[in-house]
């Protein structure tokens, strides 16, 4: 009988659900519509709160701690490299932030963590936004890894370096009835070639969050931010999947050969081309839609907005996404490939090659790696930035 049952559930649920949300559409539309306007009325004033922003030192968390200056928030910047964090601080004074306090730390070490909180709560008596922003991403396939100690490093910086500040902050979060804002990706929930380890672990980060969501209830908010394909540093145009790759600060990705030739940097062999990227978004206008979300009070900032409707296909048609990529993949051109190995061919172009100049080695690694397979990491060139 249960399995009567089940058989008819099965195909019964998915068909009515759909004609239910297609009758139900515009009167969901019309509260949504409605309640932003509510919440546009009711924004959160920023000006004297005190707003920490990891991953503040470029690309995504830079651009939020400027929107944050702009709305008159004191600003706790935290990122590795700590002479980049005092070139983004004098930018944010000049934006009209308040005070500003610079944190040397690293967020995949729970000390370092708790220091920083510590910090804060000692200067400004108070925490009203966390803002995770730090990400590192790849361009490899699964099976061109070629060592698998860059695994638990890509998995340490996308989700435990969000997970840690959070436990930090959350007492003084309560206190304040503050916010935690999650910088997340598509790839949660449109899986990319080439992206699978930063895909799991980015699903990771928002399932934590959603259920963390219930756990708090209404005492801390939680803004989870999702973007798609995103240009890299401001005015760049660097976007995903593109040939530029650099390390995450201080992301210990350098293997022993990058650490002794710090004047060199990596650049691909080859000049295959990305995957399609319509509707695009500038980094600047992704980060003013995360903080006017999180000022509103909004659950979750999806931009740009029309991947949602990719949930839909997921659900309902997810082999109209498979024979999707398999179109698109099939059209790319090869990458060419090291003979012998099969895997993509890198090359070390010295310094004055007309390529973007990568930051220095890090002077220790994030990850300490055992001794046994210190000499077996990875490349740099397959590690990129994404923060």
């Amino acid at each position: 009988m249960e399995r009567v049952l089940t058989a008819l559930m099965d195909l019964v649920v998915p068909p009515a659900s759909m004609v239910m949300l297609a009758f139900a559409w515009p009167t969901l539309a019309f509260l949504r519509a409605l309640e932003w306007a509510v919440k546009a009325l009711t924004k959160e004033d920023m000006r004297g709160k005190v707003v920490l922003v990891t991953g503040a030192s470029s690309a995504i968390g830079e651009q939020v701690a400027y929107e944050y200056a702009r709305r008159g928030a004191n600003l706790v910047l935290v990122a590795r490299r700590e002479h980049r964090l005092f070139a983004v601080r004098e930018n944010a004074r000049a934006l009209g932030a308040g005070q500003v306090l610079v944190v040397a730390a690293d967020v995949v070490r729970e000390d370092d963590c708790g220091r920083l909180v510590a910090d804060t709560i000692s200067y400004f008596g108070q925490l009203d936004h966390l803002v995770n922003t730090v990400s590192l991403g790849h361009d490899f396939l699964f099976e061109e890894a070629g060592d698998t100690a860059a695994f638990p490093h890509l998995m340490d910086i996308n989700f435990w370096g969000n997970v840690y500040p959070t436990y930090a902050a959350l007492p003084y979060l309560r206190q304040s009835h503050g916010r935690v804002v999650v910088n997340a990706s598509v790839d949660t929930w449109l899986p990319m070639p080439r992206m699978s380890l930063y895909s799991a672990a980015k699903a990771a980060v928002v399932d934590f969050y959603e259920t963390l969501r219930y756990e708090v209830k209404d005492e801390v908010g939680i803004t989870v931010a999702t973007h798609g394909w995103i240009g890299g540093e401001p005015g760049a145009g660097t976007g995903i999947g593109t040939s530029r790759f650099a390390l995450e600060e201080g992301a210990g990705a350098a293997d022993q050969t990058q650490a002794q030739a710090p004047a060199q940097q990596w650049t691909k062999a080859d000049t295959t081309p990305p995957l399609p990227a319509p509707g695009g978004l500038a980094v600047e206008e992704y980060a003013r839609a995360v903080v006017d979300g999180a000022c509103r009070g909004d659950a979750r900032v999806r931009r740009p907005g029309w991947y949602d409707v990719f949930h839909v296909f997921r659900a309902f048609a997810p082999d109209v996404l498979g024979w999707t990529f398999r179109l698109l993949l099939s059209t790319a051109p090869a990458p060419s490939t090291v003979a012998g190995t099969g895997r993509r061919a890198l090359v070390v172009a010295p310094v004055g090659a007309p390529t973007a100049a990568l930051p220095a080695p890090p002077v220790r690694p994030l990850i300490e790696y055992p001794a046994a397979v210190a000499g077996r990491r990875p490349a740099a060139a397959q590690l990129h930035k994404l923060e």
